[in-house]
């Protein structure tokens, strides 16, 4: 009889592109996959450590497994079961631990662990310092197929070595490692022939791709490779960072017209003592360089960004000049988060840490900024052509639409009416509808 497993994500895109190439692996080795609902044999938590409602959310998650099927073995996989492994160890909701470096192993843990009662607990993960040193390569999981025929992830890196003073991450997942750019066109080239219009080129620290490859396997270089492959349409990058956003660089990237003018350029903070204090390495100066070549050589891209609220030490006159900021750049869209402690930070012991409320307030104050940021963007595209590749069906304001994403990630909505599943189709918008999709009339 087939095992049934239950699959649950969380956190980013890597995550996700990493948990789809998990089922695959463990349907190939025979197993079902079932909702992440009571019944499955394995539940299998794809875990995130980023903040501290990550690191809850995991927990959660992982508990709820366990009460669905006491029976059932649950296995903590990913960055948190990285970070926080021996309290996994000691907690028995948890039967399997498979940390970032071990989470490509998952059939083999879970076949050693069901033919010897349990034995393969002690291959859990140990402290994530241990392992991240003997991680020399970009690892080999992938999946073989994907789930949408119309945009997939393509990872191309892992890791990071920035060691921003408030991030877990380089502990998590490791240094550096990217993957060689004639394995990344291969599966580039299947997800073409499988369909697929659209490729987000996705890493943990994006803009260090090739840092670990000869000179000629740069990001650029990658990104022509990824271009020639005929049926790709479209490409999108993952996270870019100020020191990557070169005019040489860009101008390479306008020459290519298949990279989609959005952009997401990490920012954290708009305040010059704040970043020097995050260890970002760039300054105000420099990202408002890097976001006006972008609209040099693209019209009016989609620039998005993050933003923490709250850093240790952030006075009211730091957060005033990174919300005046904010408002100068003029983002598309900017993820706002509250500061989040992590043990084993370097800002985690900083004086002055703010208050749970204080945090609250000034992300509030970001959220309305970005809520009218965004709304300005989108009605600037009232009325002008958008190339939409449609996606699905779907029904809103009590009409059916298809619905799609513009060049500039914009959301658009055309009347239902025959099949645009994965067609690519230029539109005109005329109206915008609840601040967030771009709406097509007869």
């Amino acid at each position: 009889m087939r095992r049934k497993a239950a699959f649950h994500n969380l956190g980013c895109k890597v995550n996700a592109y990493e948990l789809e190439a998990i089922r695959q692996q463990l349907e190939s080795a025979g197993y079902e996959t079932v909702p992440f609902e009571p019944g499955a044999d394995v539940y299998i938590i794809n875990t995130c450590t980023v903040t501290n409602i990550a690191d809850r959310k995991s927990r959660q998650m992982l508990h709820k497994a366990k009460k669905m099927n006491p029976n059932a073995v649950v296995a903590a996989v990913g960055c948190y079961a990285e970070v926080h492994g021996e309290a996994l160890q000691a907690d028995p909701a948890i039967d399997l631990i498979a940390g970032s470096a071990q989470k490509e192993n998952l059939p083999e843990m879970l076949e050693a662990f069901f033919s010897a009662a349990g034995a393969a607990q002690d291959q859990g993960c140990d402290r994530a310092e241990d392992l991240s040193d003997g991680r020399q390569s970009c690892d080999s999981l992938r999946p073989d197929r994907t789930g949408s025929h119309t945009r997939a992830f393509l990872k191309v890196q892992d890791g990071c070595s920035q060691f921003c003073t408030y991030c877990i991450i380089p502990y998590a997942r490791g240094r550096v490692r990217s993957r060689r750019i004639a394995d990344a066109a291969a599966e580039a080239a299947k997800l073409a022939s499988a369909g697929v219009r659209e490729v987000v080129l996705t890493g943990i620290h994006l803009c260090s791709y090739g840092r670990d490859l000869p000179d000629e396997e740069n990001l650029q270089a990658l990104i022509r490779a990824v271009h020639e492959i005929e049926g790709i349409r479209r490409i999108r990058l993952g996270s870019l960072e100020p020191g990557s956003v070169t005019e040489p660089f860009i101008a390479a990237l306008a020459a290519l017209p298949k990279v989609c003018p959005h952009f997401h350029l990490s920012l954290q903070s708009g305040c010059d003592r704040t970043l020097q204090r995050m260890n970002r390495r760039y300054t105000t100066a420099d990202y408002e360089e890097a976001c006006r070549l972008l609209r040099v050589y693209f019209d009016d891209p989609a620039i998005t960004t993050d933003v923490i609220a709250g850093f240790p030490g952030e006075t009211d006159e730091d957060f005033e000049d990174s919300r005046a900021f904010v408002e100068k750049i003029s983002f598309f869209e900017t993820h706002v988060f509250p500061y989040s402690r992590r043990e084993g930070t370097r800002a985690a012991s900083y004086p002055d840490q703010l208050t749970e409320r204080e945090k609250r307030a000034r992300c509030a104050v970001l959220r309305e900024l970005n809520d009218r940021k965004r709304e300005e963007f989108l009605q600037r595209r009232v009325g002008l052509p958008v190339e939409v590749l449609f996606e699905e069906e779907t029904e809103i304001g009590g009409r059916r639409w298809w619905s799609g994403h513009g060049r500039e990630y914009q959301r658009v909505l055309y009347p239902a009416g025959g099949n645009l599943a994965n067609e690519i189709r230029t539109v005109c918008p005329q109206r915008l509808l609840d601040r967030e999709y771009l709406v097509c009339e007869p």
